[in-house]
């Protein structure tokens, strides 16, 4: 997967958790949880496009550094949601997947990434 297709998965992440966050129930409790699955989701996009204009390898490992702690992250938001049965279906376990896939995309990446900086020495 090239950097152009990964900017677009990341967008239509972060839109696809857009959506799901608006169809879920507006009691406090789960607006809560919704706020940061929708900051988190959101964040993982924004830095990986961050990531792809870096100026540099360091700052280039920070965004994705970042991008995999929001989709981690998300993983985390999403299991709890459906464990205490807020959320069920489809949906949710489509952004389960995609959550999950993207987390060991940027997991993978940043490893090469900071194998290629330790190689070169900077």
């Amino acid at each position: 997967m090239n950097a152009e297709q990964m900017r677009a998965r990341t967008d239509k992440f972060s839109i696809d958790i857009m959506t799901f966050c608006r169809g879920l129930p507006g009691d406090p409790f789960t607006r809560s949880i919704a706020l940061q699955l929708h900051q988190a989701g959101t964040s993982v996009s924004s830095n990986y496009h961050a990531a792809c204009r870096a100026p540099s390898r360091a700052m280039f490992i920070s965004k994705l550094s970042i991008a995999l702690e929001e989709a981690d992250d998300c993983v985390g938001w999403l299991h709890k949601l459906s464990v205490i049965g807020i959320a069920s279906g489809e949906s949710i376990s489509a952004l389960q997947q995609e959550a999950s896939e993207l987390v060991a995309i940027l997991s993978a990446s940043r490893k090469t990434a900071v194998t290629r900086r330790n190689r070169r020495g900077y």
